[in-house]
């Protein structure tokens, strides 16, 4: 028997596809009850391959893409080759179902951090996507000096929801944003097997140690001024966090607000 009052059916309304067979998001519904905070993940459902219209018994954490005051909820996936649940997620259709969780979970968010200052986004692959939630909010904009997005990828086509990003400067809800400091979003597209002009050709984690992506972003990590999320896969969280914590980044302890959040995304 199984407690359905732990999760809500929802039903897919939009797929998109990034790169065939390797990057894909969806749109579902979104129950009027869920309620959620930038950065948070949910934990998704199905049903297993064994019986596809039973109960949801494969469940795994995916950030919100959406922000807090959108109508639907919005994910965004790599397809894992031979997993259980993603390349069954990227065969979804509009119509079918998706189970969410009635939970959200997750601590990154900018409750984390004293506000002002500068905001450090740094994620790999589909670490991008709570990043996503942070900067739909119009808050998230108000709360800082500057805001700084590092999306590491292999391929340029990995570079998903660039246009949209490239185009938040001309948004009219963010007008009065960009009006009073034109240079508020500092994007940094790096991809490591293609060239990106102006961009290097490295892993974040090198352009930290060797102070290229502060010259590339004009700014200063300084742990006086600038707030820095790290999200993306383990070893690149391992090795950034450390160059970090050297340089005298910590996360907040007990009440006592940090100037460093991690999350894994893998």
């Amino acid at each position: 028997m199984t407690d359905d009052s732990k999760y809500t059916r929802q039903t897919v309304t939009q797929i998109h596809t990034w790169v065939p067979d390797k990057l894909f998001s969806l749109r579902v519904t979104r129950d009027d009850a869920y309620t959620f905070l930038p950065g948070q993940f949910a934990r998704v459902g199905l049903p297993g391959a064994d019986d596809p219209h039973g109960p949801p018994t494969l469940w795994r954490a995916y950030s919100m893409v959406s922000a807090p005051h959108e109508s639907g909820l919005e994910f965004y996936s790599i397809v894992v080759p031979d997993g259980l649940f993603s390349p069954r997620m990227a065969q979804l259709r509009p119509g079918d179902a998706l189970y969410v969780e009635k939970t959200p979970y997750g601590f990154l968010t900018l409750e984390r951090f004293a506000p002002g200052g500068d905001l450090w986004l740094l994620a790999s692959g589909t670490g991008l996507s709570a990043y996503l939630s942070l900067l739909r909010d119009p808050a998230t904009w108000r709360a800082y000096r500057r805001i700084i997005l590092v999306h590491g990828v292999r391929t340029v086509a990995e570079l998903a929801y660039r246009e949209e990003i490239e185009s938040w400067g001309a948004r009219p809800e963010l007008a009065e944003v960009f009006a009073a400091d034109p240079q508020k979003l500092i994007y940094l597209p790096i991809a490591t097997r293609e060239a990106l002009p102006g961009m290097p050709q490295e892993r974040l984690t090198t352009l930290i140690a060797d102070g290229r992506l502060e010259q590339l972003a004009g700014l200063p990590l300084d742990p006086e001024q600038a707030k820095i999320m790290l999200c993306g896969n383990p070893d690149m969280l391992a090795d950034a966090r450390k160059l970090l914590g050297e340089r005298g980044f910590k996360p907040g302890r007990r009440g006592i607000p940090g100037n460093l959040a991690v999350e894994n995304y893998w």
